[in-house]
C-alpha cells in the first residue's frame, strides 16, 4: 500500500514539475533582420552604426545592442535598397515606419 502510494505520490509531483513554468533564461543575443525587396546578386556587408550587416539574398542581419531601430532601418534602406521588412528587438516596424525608413525621412 505505501509502495503504491508512493508511486502514485511521484507521478503527481513530476506531472506537476513538467506543467511548471521554467524560470526566465537569458535571452539569446537580439538580432536585426532586414528584408530587402529586390534580393541582391552576391552576397555584401557593411558596418552601419558599429555593427557588421551581413546581406544574402534578400535577407540582411547584424548584432541589435539597443540602437534606434527607425535611424538603424533608414541607414541599411540606403546602403542595400529598399526594404520590406525590418525587425529590432524581435518586433517588427510598422508600415508607417517602414515607409518613412524607405524615404529617409
Amino acid at each position: 500500500m505505501i509502495t503504491a502510494l508512493r508511486g502514485k505520490l511521484a507521478l503527481a509531483l513530476t506531472a506537476a514539475l513538467a506543467a511548471a513554468p521554467l524560470p526566465a533564461m537569458a535571452a539569446g543575443p537580439q538580432v536585426f533582420t532586414a528584408t530587402l525587396k529586390a534580393p541582391l546578386a552576391a552576397p555584401r556587408q557593411a558596418i552601419i552604426d558599429g555593427q557588421m550587416w551581413n546581406c544574402t539574398g534578400d535577407t540582411c542581419t547584424a548584432p541589435d545592442e539597443g540602437q534606434r531601430a527607425a535611424a538603424i532601418c533608414g541607414q541599411v534602406a540606403r546602403k542595400f535598397g529598399e526594404l520590406t521588412h525590418f525587425v529590432a528587438s524581435n518586433k517588427e516596424l510598422t508600415a508607417d515606419k517602414l515607409a518613412r525608413c524607405n524615404t529617409g525621412r
